[in-house]
């Protein structure tokens, strides 16, 4: 039974998933991209195909250890997959919005799909039921709107994330919590109404990192899936990979 890496390279993480025979298995996180980590890997599973999505500047010795170890693809607007991209400057698309597309048109075919990712940043991602990718938007995600309320004032504090939020802060830590996860979630919340004046009839897709901290206070219906990427990268590498 053959095992696929699935490499997620983010802003904040460095994430691989493990797919054995089609079946999903485990993230693992990964400490770098030394040459050393990868082959440590490659063995250790025994993986004979892998895929890489990549946002940030990553180590080049990434990609030759993969490509001489393993059927290697790396993910980008060449690729072959399930959706086209008819929008300005395709090529500007990251590669983790393509797999996330992919993975609800993987899931969800012939359907109106949003997707909507939770990490460094949250992106808003909208593929109607041609398997189009018309776009969608990009906004400042949840550890950015902590840093940013802390390095841009003199005495606000850099506090963590937190479940546990009241609707009325009594504290400035609290304030601090409620405004960002609160305020978060009903822009969510007003983003998905403004796709529902134009397309009466999608599924929500909600994933990423910070997923858990939003997904109780949404009023819509979503599927929460914390490894959508994943899922998305494996049905590309399995396509491109052939």
């Amino acid at each position: 039974m053959q095992t696929t890496l699935c490499f997620d390279f983010g802003n904040t993480r460095l994430k691989c998933a493990v797919f054995n025979a089609g079946v999903f298995k485990e993230v693992i996180l990964m400490p770098d991209d030394s040459a050393d980590t990868i082959n440590n890997l490659v063995k250790q599973y025994n993986a004979g195909k892998s895929i890489l999505s990549s946002v940030i500047n990553h180590n080049a010795a990434v990609e030759e250890v993969l490509s001489s170890t393993t059927k290697f693809h790396k993910l980008g607007i060449n690729s072959k997959l399930p959706l086209t991209a008819p929008v300005n400057k395709p090529e500007t698309i990251g590669a983790d919005r393509l797999a996330l597309c992919a993975a609800a048109v993987h899931l969800y075919p012939a359907q109106h799909n949003l997707v909507i990712g939770m990490g460094s940043c949250v992106t808003y991602n909208f593929i109607n039921k041609f398997q189009q990718f018309l776009g969608g938007a990009i906004s400042p995600g949840l550890e950015m709107r902590f840093k940013a309320m802390h390095e841009f004032t003199a005495k606000l504090p850099l506090v963590e994330p937190d479940s546990n939020i009241p609707l009325i802060g009594y504290d400035t830590r609290t304030n601090l919590l409620t405004g960002v996860i609160l305020g978060m979630s009903k822009e969510i919340d007003g983003m998905i109404e403004e796709y529902a004046l134009r397309y009466s009839n999608f599924n929500v897709l909600l994933t990423g990192g910070d997923m858990a901290f939003f997904a109780p206070h949404l009023k819509k219906k979503i599927f929460a899936d914390p490894y959508l990427i994943f899922k998305g990268l494996y049905a590309i590498s399995e396509t491109n990979n052939a």
